[in-house]
């Protein structure tokens, strides 16, 4: 039989603090954590000073209608410009309405054989397994494009409204950047369970989005589900490790090069296509071998690089809306 330990030596075991704090006796951080006051927060009269100055510089520039010629100027021309394309939208409406089929004839669309096309030879056309996919990046693959163009535009927009205003040399306004503070104080910097779990979780993220966009073609999946997943992946590591490890790998540029090539490789790559398909031409591009990780011919590639659209864009619109910038 051991020894009974007396009640001095059995307090400084683990046994002894770990029921401690099972049964809640002891809190074994109380006491030993150190805990500052919170300070007050104190206005700055000089910051507040400034702010009244720049808000009346921007109500008197901006707002002032009667003296700004530009202003009413543009004010004039949107309204003119409204007017116009608001009839010139209406006549197009009321001629397109005018060339639909009526109600219950049987050479609407809904009746003729493109439905029937897609399922019977879609996969010998397009040498994909998913139809969807064979649908959306081969028969319909100028939508897809459009689609691809209305992301790109969509995360300009909000650049141009939300950007942090810089000089000719790159470097951010000092006004605008007293009035908007450096989003890095605000990073969880020290939170060691969301940087870890972080580390755990975003490569595996990153790889399941790249499986969803490689396998596109072969079953569920594709371009923007995948970029989507992705574009979490990053967001997640922006949140974890902050903007000054995220921007060692993506800035603004990353964001501009990487759309302007997927777009560009997209555009050429169905111009091709089009050009061959609709002048009844071979094209070098083969199908390939249905069920293989290489084939479809070009819907692979095509979901790369909508997948890389899609995650730019759903981590721009999150830094822009975060911070004004990458």
């Amino acid at each position: 039989m051991s020894k009974k330990k007396s009640t001095e030596n059995y307090q400084k075991t683990f046994a002894f603090h770990f029921f401690s704090w099972l049964h809640g006796e002891k809190d074994p951080y109380l006491g030993n954590v150190e805990m500052q006051p919170q300070k007050e927060y104190e206005t700055d009269p000089e910051m507040v000073l400034r702010h009244e100055k720049e808000h009346d510089a921007i109500m008197d520039k901006v707002y002032d209608t009667q003296h700004n010629v530009q202003l009413r100027l543009f004010h004039s021309l949107y309204e003119i410009t409204s007017i116009l394309f608001c009839l010139f939208l209406m006549a197009l409406l009321l001629v397109t309405i005018s060339y639909l089929p009526a109600t219950g004839v049987a050479e609407k669309p809904v009746n003729n054989e493109v439905a029937a096309r897609y399922i019977e030879n879609g996969l010998e056309e397009t040498g994909a397994i998913n139809i969807v996919a064979g649908m959306i990046l081969d028969y319909r693959a100028f939508d897809t494009l459009g689609e691809s163009h209305v992301l790109f535009v969509a995360t300009i927009t909000v650049l141009i409204l939300l950007r942090l205003d810089k000089n000719k040399k790159g470097e951010i306004n000092p006004l605008t950047k007293d009035m908007n503070p450096n989003d890095r104080i605000y990073e969880p910097k020290n939170d060691a369970i969301l940087r870890l779990v972080a580390s755990f979780l975003v490569p595996i993220i990153i790889i399941f989005g790249i499986y969803i966009i490689l396998n596109g073609h072969l079953g569920p999946g594709g371009g923007f589900s995948g970029g989507a997943v992705i574009g979490a992946g990053l967001i997640l590591y922006l949140n974890a490790f902050g903007f000054e490890k995220t921007e060692r790998f993506f800035t603004e540029k990353t964001y501009k090069w990487i759309c302007f090539f997927s777009l560009s490789f997209y555009c050429l790559a169905k111009s091709y296509s089009f050009f061959t398909g609709a002048n009844h031409l071979h094209s070098i591009i083969p199908n390939g071998t249905p069920g293989a990780i290489l084939s479809g011919g070009l819907i692979l590639p095509l979901n790369i690089a909508v997948g890389l659209v899609v995650a730019c864009t759903m981590y721009a619109f999150y830094a822009m809306f975060r911070k004004g910038g990458f």
